[in-house]
């Protein structure tokens, strides 16, 4: 039985997790009124299910499945490539509404936000659950899609309440009523709970999130690291995460893989398929002024096999041409003649904001400020006329090679169809685009 509605009266703190649903294809729906209602998937140059609508997952379609089992289990699915550039613009939207009530927000990733409603209740003549309210029926309306909203006195309870009721819900939890919603609640849903934790913690006799709450603090922080220890406390209803609305500006690590059809057993071009990876990732750590001391790479099969090696570099950096001498032989040694590959992918870690280290007796460092020069070049170029617009020749093969071949191929209509002033470098910010469904 569903708790019954509650009428909230007070909040220690009034935290909302707001959440779009089946957010890709949610954006695809509302920008083309003949998609309502059909099962929409999203992904097509993947070959993979990136988003499905709640009408493909109504026919068991799920995240990752292969577009030909999506076919057979769903013959009147409507599969489009994914749309990046919308979906960015329409979350931009999205946060944007939210910020309309409160400036606390936090922009936790392209479909989801928490927002900090302390104190709110006067000013807007509101209570916080009618504030709560008030945001989803502006996104539903403005987006042309629904958003799961949560309210809580803890960000990780909000974030609980947010999936309480998916699609299109508003579930509202005060301090005095968590008991009852986390009793229902197995401990893997706990945001932040992983396999691990749960396997340990049903060692236990702890199944429940509940059961994970009246636990004494001792024999938690007995077992448990920090992260651990914060959840129990937001359980019990101590906000202990604040809602960080501070811009991104900085990576423990980052990472670029991409998939490209056919897949290919050419070592050149899966070659140059890593070094653009590469690049992008060291585009990315130069906007935040990262060096990465540390680098994986790896390559991925058309059986879904992944194949890496991690290189520790000589000093931190982010140059793609200071990575390429120490990630060329980690290559050599993964790569495997005959083997078709789907994918390569590089993830960046153990940063640090030292480009140069100290002064040596042979020219290092004049070498690497001209790196630096080079690259302040290279980006202001990008920033202009658009991203690689010059780049290695190493990846040359990648550049010249379709991302993907065949109908996988297929451009977003957003994409193929230009407005008067856009080339397709550069667009205006203009997300919705009433293109004919095929």
């Amino acid at each position: 039985m569903e708790p019954p509605p509650l009428t909230l009266t007070s909040f220690s703190r009034a935290i909302v997790h707001i959440d779009g649903d089946a957010f890709f294809a949610s954006c695809e729906q509302s920008r083309r009124p003949k998609l309502q209602g059909r099962p929409v998937v999203t992904g097509k140059e993947r070959g993979i299910a990136a988003s499905m609508s709640y009408e493909a997952k109504a026919c068991g379609v799920t995240r990752g499945m292969r577009l030909s089992e999506i076919r057979k289990l769903c013959p009147d699915v409507v599969i489009l490539p994914s749309d990046y550039e919308t979906y960015s613009l329409l979350s931009k939207r999205f946060f944007a509404i939210v910020r309309r009530y409160t400036p606390d927000v936090e922009e936790y990733s392209i479909d989801e936000c928490f927002a900090d409603l302390t104190g709110l209740r006067r000013p807007l003549r509101l209570s916080y659950e009618g504030i709560a309210a008030r945001i989803k029926e502006d996104l539903d309306r403005e987006l042309g899609f629904t958003f799961s909203v949560g309210l809580a006195p803890t960000k990780v309870v909000a974030k609980i309440a947010s999936k309480w009721q998916k699609p299109s819900g508003l579930t509202v939890i005060p301090g005095k009523e968590l008991h009852r919603f986390l009793a229902r609640l197995p401990v893997d849903k706990v945001w932040g709970i992983g396999r691990q934790t749960t396997a340990l913690l049903a060692k236990h006799g702890v199944h429940t999130a509940l059961d994970l709450a009246r636990q004494p603090e001792e024999w938690v922080t007995k077992r448990f690291t920090k992260p651990v220890v914060v959840i129990w406390q937001e359980l019990n209803g101590h906000a202990v995460l604040p809602v960080d609305t501070q811009p991104k500006e900085t990576y423990a690590s980052i990472q670029k893989v991409k998939t490209f059809r056919p897949a290919s057993s050419d070592r050149a071009l899966v070659y140059a398929q890593l070094v653009k990876n590469i690049e992008n990732a060291c585009i990315k750590a130069r906007r935040y002024k990262l060096a990465a001391q540390r680098a994986l790479i790896f390559l991925r099969t058309q059986a879904f096999r992944d194949l890496g090696r991690e290189v520790e570099l000589s000093r931190p950096t982010c140059f793609p041409s200071d990575l390429l001498r120490a990630i060329a032989p980690a290559f050599d040694a993964v790569f495997v003649d005959g083997t078709s590959y789907r994918a390569t992918g590089v993830i960046l870690h153990h940063f640090s904001e030292e480009y140069y280290g100290q002064l040596d007796l042979f020219g290092e460092v004049v070498r690497l400020q001209r790196l630096s020069n080079l690259y302040e070049s290279v980006d202001a170029l990008s920033a202009k006329y658009g991203k690689h617009t010059l780049f290695l020749g190493a990846s040359l093969p990648a550049h010249r090679h379709a991302q993907h071949a065949g109908d996988r191929g297929e451009l977003p209509e957003r994409h193929i169809t230009l407005l008067p002033g856009e080339t397709p470098r550069k667009r205006l910010g203009i997300p919705f685009f009433m293109g004919e469904v095929k």
